[in-house]
């Protein structure tokens, strides 16, 4: 059995305020992309979970999100007095292609990917809510990329509300790519301006005034200079995040330069995606970006089938 785990892309990222508790509150719009790792299980009744890779990584088993979301869902299930649940087992194998430290949510996807893979082999048929809710307490875009397509998030990312799913123009592409450097999430939250609510209320306020909450699939198809999209694509973090690692600036200059209608960085980098008008001039905006990446993809937007 086995389960896709769709990367995301943030098309808007502000930072909110800092919390007492020492996280902040953020203001985001999640996407998902067709680009992602795979993860297989089989099932096991001797109640051990055990997890291999196609690459070796560089972390224990044990502080993998993948292990970590299903130990979780088993002792939900326990808890819940599901019959036989102590035994429930699985092997599980990752074919990992995402980068680490990049931006595109590739740990969290997977721990997405290993609740919904394991409660069909479990047949637990719990329903997605509480597969975000147990999501939540792994990591703060868990939640979202249990259900994936496009969403408004708040919070520290666990307050979500979907939308219908937003779509690519026919015959435009989505180019992803992460440069040889990789951001701490301690350095992007160094010096990252805190805006208070009035930029995220007034982008939600601007995003309901269009079509695009209204039914009409919304599309990116006008990165132009008059388009919604030209003026709203926005994160905060490349304020705090472009001074200290000048590549990922840099690579982003390289979109627009390369002929990118819109180019960001996600989440709090390192990684950088533009959309691009055809397939042609994304794969030529790769080749050129080729030496100066430690990750690529051309790409679309993914849309859950459910």
């Amino acid at each position: 059995m086995k389960e896709f785990a769709p990367s995301k892309i943030n098309l808007f990222l502000d930072v909110i305020r800092k919390r007492e508790d020492g996280y902040h509150d953020l203001g985001t719009v999640f996407q998902t992309i067709d680009a992602g790792d795979t993860l297989s299980a089989d099932l096991r009744n001797d109640g051990e979970i055990v997890l291999t890779y196609n690459h070796p990584q560089e972390y224990p088993v044990q502080s993998d999100l993948v292990y970590k979301a299903a130990l979780a869902l088993k002792n939900f299930a326990m808890n819940q007095g599901v019959a036989g649940a102590a035994n429930f087992g699985a092997d599980l194998y990752l074919e990992k292609e995402m980068p680490l430290g990049a931006g595109l949510g590739g740990g969290s996807a997977d721990a997405a990917a290993a609740l919904r893979l394991l409660n069909r082999l479990w047949n637990l048929d719990y329903e997605a809510k509480i597969l975000e809710d147990i999501g939540s307490r792994l990591g703060a875009d868990v939640p979202f990329l249990v259900r994936g397509g496009s969403a408004f998030a708040e919070g520290i990312g666990e307050k979500l509300t979907f939308m219908d799913p937003l779509q690519l123009a026919d015959g435009e592409y989505l180019l992803v790519c992460t440069p040889l450097d990789s951001v701490p999430t301690k350095d992007a939250y160094a010096g990252v301006p805190k805006s208070g609510p009035d930029r995220w209320e007034e982008y939600k306020s601007h995003w309901r005034s269009t079509s695009f909450e209204k039914g009409v699939p919304a599309s990116l198809d006008a990165c132009s200079a008059d388009s919604f999209w030209q003026s709203n694509l926005f994160n905060a973090f490349e304020t705090s995040v472009f001074p200290k690692h000048p590549l990922v600036e840099q690579m982003k200059a390289d979109f627009l330069r390369l002929g990118a209608k819109c180019a960001l960085m996600s989440g709090s980098g390192a990684s950088v995606f533009g959309v691009f008008s055809s397939k042609k001039q994304a794969e030529d905006a790769a080749e050129a970006m080729k030496s100066f990446s430690r990750y690529q993809k051309i790409t679309r937007f993914w849309v859950p089938t459910l």
